[in-house]
């Protein structure tokens, strides 16, 4: 885990965003730097060693998206230099997430349909 990650794994762990997110995460064949299974977000903190494997990265990237996962990006500089709007763009899109999951409606014990 680099310096970038750690700084950022103290505002995503103990569920401060109302979520749980593992860290170092196996999804298939790669590891994630921080994943949250409900809903389904990954995020990427890439440093500059990032820059010569483009190809893998892109492979990686859609990898986790078949498997119906968000991916959000950042640049490794950005826990350093701007880490309240990271976690701000990561809380963002975890509420645009549950947002757009369908809530299953259930009948409340007690109050099925009455038939006419």
């Amino acid at each position: 885990m680099t310096d970038g990650e750690r700084l950022l794994w103290q505002r995503l762990r103990t569920e401060q965003l109302g979520v749980k997110f593992r860290r170092q995460h196996p999804v298939g064949p790669y590891v994630a730097d921080f994943a949250c299974l409900d809903p389904q977000l990954i995020v990427e903190v890439d440093g500059s060693q990032h820059a010569g494997q483009q190809a893998y990265d892109m492979k990686r990237d859609a990898y986790f998206k078949s498997l119906g996962f968000d991916v959000l990006l950042f640049p490794a500089n950005v826990p350093f230099s701007d880490l309240t709007s990271m976690v701000q763009a990561i809380h963002n899109r975890l509420a645009e997430l549950a947002a757009a999951a369908p809530i299953p409606t259930f009948p409340q014990r007690g109050k099925e349909q009455e038939q006419p």
